[in-house]
């Protein structure tokens, strides 16, 4: 981008306005953090005390840590290094070996290879290692969220240590309690409190904790979190908080805890136990039958083996990572990245979606509406003074200033007249006298005093002799704007030789809702999901722009219902009802989402959640899909199931849609698969406990394996999706699935009553062998029953 002194004011503002998708919005940019970080830290005459558990500390900001002090605190506190559950890779990919199903075929494996039947065992472990596989490296691909925070720290530092000698050190080697350099440029290492200034104004980027983007300004005093880059300035800190114990390292030790298991893994390994139950029934009832057949073990094992093969559906995983797949590839072309496939049939039963407001249902920039204006100053005159306390340097250039200059253009008389005006000089904005000032002077050599600041200061700056009733109108202007959701920014001036300030006008400012934010939720909502809002800005922003959406105006501000101060005390308290019923939640810090997340799931309900910074991580990873929108941190990406890259939120229609047709195609499978089971196991029992003999092993075992070839077609199916979330209802799956595996055990047997006939033209006299009749009986009404499910 070029240097601004080397632009005019309108190749300035030609710059800024093909820049403007980049700005964020400064509603949200000071979105603190609250970790409980200080609790052991005190100030006393100059000096730091550090309270451990056993000792005290003291330390001298000048001279740093001490040699005996080093050792002492190091051996409290270790390193300071995250820690990561680090996962043995075999015995995760042994883990895939896990599970009802798993184990049914697993003893078919045995079975087969004690019977010789090399090509059932081959197939039947070529499943077992295939299934295995895809879970395995699906995992692994999803990477560590650890190791994403891990590559977020800095390597080394400058500190001061044993009597002010300043040195570097490797980041893994500082303490609490050590003075730490930081300037621009440096990734700061650890937690800690800023005690004095290099430079007065010290901006520090927190987007890889808050996912904000814009710097935050840091005075003496403040906070600074490990992982965070210092933008401009410089000054000391002394370090509160290292490893585990910073912002980021609690973050990773609440993800490290939290374990979930998959919905749908859920719902097949329920599924996959009532099959197990129903195997052992069943063999349970032919072992009993051989045994007063007097049948041979062989005859006994390998009637074990049958009904192991067909009791299970043994390509479920296959033909269920096959449709998942397929949707995956469909939503890749929608611009959605499918990290875990069973996250797509998660997201079909979601009935709840939690969504920040800023750049995903709003455009993350800040934008100027037409100015109120008090008589005798128009709206150009306010555009004027304010565009001209503005800063013409585009690296400093904070979201004000930016939107001020590109919104010129819409006044042709103000931009016409401030390149007229000679800046004579200029005062940035100062969050401490929270105002901007620049002395101009006119064509004629006339010079004036411009000001630009929050309301409150430029009221304050009118001579106490002011006009009452226009302090009264300016008041109720602010007012009104707050209540409509817009941020207010007053102007005065103050010309020639006159002390006195006069009030030009209010600027309201606010992030603008995306062009399809509206629709999309109302869309959402006709999908039958409940849209909540969690914001960081103020509750009347978060009110009007639930108005906007055409939500409910039922946000609550989260501090007034969470009333724990520790970050990551995620214990819910009896507020299930309350958040259920609130349609969002204003000043939310990061602690909040996930409580909300919690305290939903603890109601019985599906929650996707969409975030994008560091702090984001451990709601994301909770819930039952995390989605991690346009732009998010490389943690929240890798905590998040489904990673949108386009902005906003219109894809999630798309996924929704796409999400409930594969569950019905999936839902279709299991209906069908479940049938074809019991019509064997019946057919096959029955047969053996009426006649003392059945059709072919061979046969059965290739209709068990191979019924599932035809039926990966099913992931192409040209499913309707469902208006409402889709959910398993596996009390009426078993009825259904029940009911037609007995009709197609009764017609089977029919067909093969028909074959005892043993005079006239029956079937058997006509067509030769019984088993491969009923043989092709069977594998017919397998292809109808496909279509009967769906």
């Amino acid at each position: 981008m070029p240097e601004a002194e080397s632009l005019s004011l309108r190749e300035l503002i030609s710059v800024l306005q093909k820049h403007a998708g980049n700005q964020d919005d400064q509603a949200d940019g000071d979105e603190s953090v609250s970790t409980g970080l200080h609790e052991f830290l005190e100030e006393s005459n100059g000096f730091y005390v550090l309270h451990f558990s056993r000792f005290d500390v003291t330390v001298n900001p000048n001279l740093g840590l001490l040699e005996q002090d080093v050792a002492l605190i190091f051996k409290a506190v270790g390193p300071n290094v995250l820690s990561e559950n680090v996962e043995n890779l075999v015995m995760k990919f042994l883990s895939y070996f896990i599970g009802p199903i798993q184990f049914v075929m697993e003893a078919a494996a045995v079975l087969a290879a004690g019977l010789q039947f090399w090509i059932d065992f081959g197939i039947i472990c070529a499943m077992l290692i295939l299934n295995a596989c895809v879970g395995f490296l699906q995992e692994y691909q999803a990477g560590s969220i650890v190791s994403e925070l891990k590559e977020c720290m800095a390597l080394q530092t400058d500190v001061i240590r044993y009597n002010g000698i300043s040195m570097k050190l490797p980041s893994k080697d500082l303490l609490p309690g050590d003075i730490v350099v930081i300037e621009e440029g440096t990734i700061i290492p650890a937690d800690g409190r800023i005690i004095a200034y290099g430079d007065p104004f010290l901006l520090v980027d927190q987007s890889t904790i808050t996912g904000e983007s814009l710097p935050i300004e840091k005075k003496v005093g403040n906070d600074v979190y490990s992982s965070s880059i210092v933008r401009s300035g410089s000054a000391r800190m002394i370090v509160t908080s290292t490893g585990d114990t910073t912002f980021i390292g609690k973050t990773a030790v609440l993800v490290n805890k939290t374990e979930r298991v998959g919905h749908f893994e859920a719902v097949l390994s329920s599924i996959g136990t009532v099959l197990l139950v129903i195997v052992v029934i069943f063999m349970t009832a032919g072992l009993i039958i051989n045994f007063y057949r007097s049948a041979s073990m062989v005859e006994q094992l390998t009637f074990i083996f049958v009904i192991a093969l067909v009791g299970v559906p043994v390509g479920l995983p296959a033909v269920v990572t096959t449709t998942l797949a397929v949707g995956a590839a469909e939503l890749a072309r929608k611009r959605v990245v499918v990290k875990k496939l069973a996250s797509i049939e998660s997201l079909a039963g979601v009935d709840v979606l939690c969504t920040d407001k800023t750049g995903t249902l709003t455009e993350n920039k800040l934008s100027v509406e037409v100015p109120v204006f008090f008589s005798p100053y128009t709206s150009g005159d306010v555009m004027l003074v304010a565009a001209a306390t503005c800063s013409r340097s585009l690296r400093g250039m904070d979201a004000i200033d930016h939107a001020l200059l590109s919104s010129l253009t819409r006044f042709p008389d103000a931009l016409s007249r401030l390149e007229n005006l000679r800046i004579i000089s200029l005062v940035p904005f100062d969050p401490v006298s929270k105002k901007a000032t620049a002395i101009v002077e006119d064509s004629k050599g006339n010079r004036s005093l411009y000001i630009k600041g929050s309301p409150q200061i430029i009221l304050d700056l009118a001579p106490s002799d002011y006009s009452a009733s226009l302090k009264e109108q300016y008041e109720h202007a602010v007012y009104l704007l707050a209540t409509k959701g817009f941020r207010s920014l007053g102007v005065s001036r103050q010309s020639g030789d006159s002390k006195e300030y006069q009030i030009v006008g209010i600027i309201p400012l606010h992030d603008p809702l995306r062009h399809d934010a509206a629709t999309t939720i109302n869309e959402a909502q006709k999908l039958g999901l409940s849209i909540k809002i969690l914001t960081g800005d103020a509750l009347a922003i978060a009110i009007e722009t639930a108005r906007q959406l055409g939500l409910n105006s039922r946000i609550l501000p989260a501090n007034d219902i969470f009333t724990d101060t520790d970050l990551f005390q995620v214990s819910i308290p009896d507020i299930g009802s309350v958040v259920e019923s609130a349609d969002g939640f204003a000043q939310v810090f990061p602690q909040h989402k996930y409580r909300v997340v919690e305290a939903l799931q603890k109601r019985g309900h599906l929650v996707a959640m969409t975030g994008d910074g560091i702090n984001d991580a451990p709601s994301l990873k909770i819930a039952d899909t995390g989605i991690a929108v346009e732009g998010a941190s490389a943690a929240a990406q890798a905590a998040a199931d489904i990673i949108f890259l386009k902005a906003g939120l219109s894809v999630i229609i798309d996924a929704l849609k796409a999400s409930r047709k594969i569950f019905q195609r999936i839902r279709a499978y299991i209906i069908y698969r479940i049938a074809l089971s019991l019509q064997l196991e019946i057919f096959f029992v029955t047969t053996l406990a009426i006649l003392g003999t059945t059709i072919d092993v061979n046969l059965i075992a290739f209709l068990a394996i191979f019924s599932d070839i035809a039926t990966l077609a099913i992931a192409y199916d040209k499913a309707s999706y469902s208006l409402e979330p889709s959910f398993w209802n596996i009390g009426y799956i078993w009825m259904l699935a029940s009911i037609l595996g007995l009709f197609l055990a009764i017609s089977t047997w029919i067909l093969n009553g028909a074959l005892l006939l043993t005079s006239g033209t029956g079937i058997i006299q006509s067509y030769g062998n019984a088993d491969f009749i009923v043989f092709l009986q069977i594998a017919l009404s397998q292809s109808w029953v496909i279509f009967v499910s769906r």
